[in-house]
């Protein structure tokens, strides 16, 4: 704690008692912004607190729960580590699950809080965290399988990078390795068995998207459409009612666009992507009845949002400003009727 340490960031100015630190996900700055504030604040006479606003890891589920372990899977490209907090264990002689980096950074916030108060709040780092989600979880079975589920989905998510040479082979060693501890195979996921055999059918990538109701629908990589844009659309037509073989975009609103892309804009694959082919069928619900119907049923695709309800308690004096670092959720978690669910759409997509 020094000019050349903490001091060396500059100081953000700030009016409010409560100031909340976000980002876009882990790894940010989030946690050294709030620490580099606490600093100032107190060079400035103001005796600042910090405290977490942290869904997971979950601090009161097992350590090898498998909402903690997707955690891990989420986190595998920062090679995040999920442990018992060794300072909760000595302070409380109670069992409580933390990341390696709060566990690395407790002593220096500890240190901090000394030298800021002369003693400090916290014993440990789960101390310092706002974290109830376990106690909201009222169906564990529902919840142990959603988990499941998205370990799965980040596997494939990480050998999808890795065939577009964007891949980190450390993360999907370690994916493969949760995996394996979980007792997971890609067969414990419906729609990949269905992609595969697709594939094997055409001879060409497929994908294959489950539906709220449990069913399955695939689609096929052919000359206009690429397959997930086929299965897209293959989904709308099911949720619409629509039967499968009505043509709903005309290769004449298709062809069109694929000679922008090819001849204009310099790409090599002509097919329509889902982004691309969405903008078709936009275009085609203006002169087609049976498009519109399907672009309708668009809003009955599952929809995943993340909407953050924060509340805060001291269990000390109220100190003159707070700093609150928060991760946002991962984007497939949502909380519905007091059940924490994982909802998936295009992440259900099983690319060949």
């Amino acid at each position: 704690m020094s000019d050349e340490g903490y001091g060396k960031n500059d100081f953000i100015e700030t009016e409010k008692q409560l100031v909340i630190v976000t980002a876009p996900g882990p790894g940010s700055g989030k946690m050294a912004v709030c620490l580099s504030q606490l600093y100032h604040e107190n060079l400035r006479g103001v005796k600042a607190g910090y405290a977490k606003f942290e869904t997971f890891p979950v601090w009161n589920l097992p350590l090898k729960h498998p909402v903690n372990v997707a955690y891990e899977a989420a986190t595998a490209d920062l090679n995040d580590v999920n442990m018992i907090n060794p300072f909760h264990l000595e302070a409380y002689n109670e069992i409580s699950v933390n990341y390696n980096r709060d566990v690395d950074i407790f002593p220096v916030v500890d240190a901090m809080f000394k030298k800021i108060y002369g003693k400090s709040p916290y014993k440990s780092p789960t101390d310092m965290g706002v974290n109830m989600v376990g106690n909201c979880i009222v169906d564990d079975e529902v919840v142990r399988e959603a988990s499941r589920q998205e370990i799965i989905r980040r596997y494939y998510a990480a050998l999808c990078e890795q065939r577009e040479a964007m891949e980190n082979s450390e993360a999907l060693k370690k994916l493969d390795l949760l995996m394996n501890q979980s007792g997971l195979s890609s067969e414990d996921r419906p729609v990949v068995e269905r992609a595969n055999k697709k594939a094997e059918d055409t001879g060409a990538p497929a994908a294959a998207i489950e539906l709220p109701d449990g069913s399955i629908v695939t689609g096929k990589t052919s000359s206009l459409l690429g397959a997930s844009a086929a299965v897209l659309l293959n989904a709308l037509k099911k949720l619409g009612g629509i039967d499968d073989e009505i043509e709903l975009i005309s290769p004449s609103v298709i062809v069109p666009v694929q000679r922008l892309k090819v001849d204009y804009l310099g790409n090599h694959n002509p097919r329509l992507h889902t982004d691309e082919v969405l903008i078709a069928l936009a275009v085609s619900a203006v002169m087609s009845p049976m498009a519109k119907r399907q672009w309708s049923s668009l809003i009955n695709l599952p929809a995943v949002r993340h909407i953050p309800r924060l509340s805060w308690r001291k269990r000390m004096p109220r100190p003159s400003r707070s700093w609150v670092s928060t991760s946002p959720v991962s984007r497939d978690i949502r909380s519905k009727s007091s059940i924490i669910r994982f909802k998936v759409l295009v992440d259900k997509i099983h690319i060949i």
